[in-house]
């Protein structure tokens, strides 16, 4: 069973940086998941922001493309996202998840994860 563990949110002005941060509380994020971050802002549908796969191969949404940078630490059991030229439009909280299946990460197929983690909220406001 892996457990995860968000950190990093919090409040930043639009054009600001943040680094969110996936820790597994128990089990390891190892190359046996692969591993995504999610984001699900008020009154919208929970959407894919970025996946590594089993085989290490980075999948970004395009709405972030250019601005987030997505790493895992199999070392240190972490993920994380490096989010840049941060907008109004990315404010969300946001969970990291993991999956069996390299077609649902790749895919970011929100019903395909196998874990989630509670979230963390980045709110961006000038």
């Amino acid at each position: 069973q892996l457990q995860l563990v968000e950190s990093g949110g919090g409040a930043v002005q639009p054009g600001g940086s943040l680094t969110l941060s996936c820790a597994a509380a128990s089990g390891y994020i190892s190359s046996s998941y692969c591993m995504a971050w999610f984001r699900q802002a008020p009154v919208k549908e929970r959407e894919g922001v970025a996946s590594i796969d089993n085989a290490g191969n980075i999948h970004y949404s395009d709405s972030v493309k250019g601005r987030f940078t997505v790493s895992k630490d199999n070392g240190e059991n972490t993920l994380a996202l490096q989010m840049n030229s941060l907008k109004p439009e990315d404010a969300a909280m946001y969970y990291c998840a993991a999956a069996h299946l390299d077609i649902y990460c790749r895919s970011m197929f929100v019903l395909g994860m196998d874990y989630w983690g509670n979230g963390t909220l980045v709110t961006i406001s000038s």
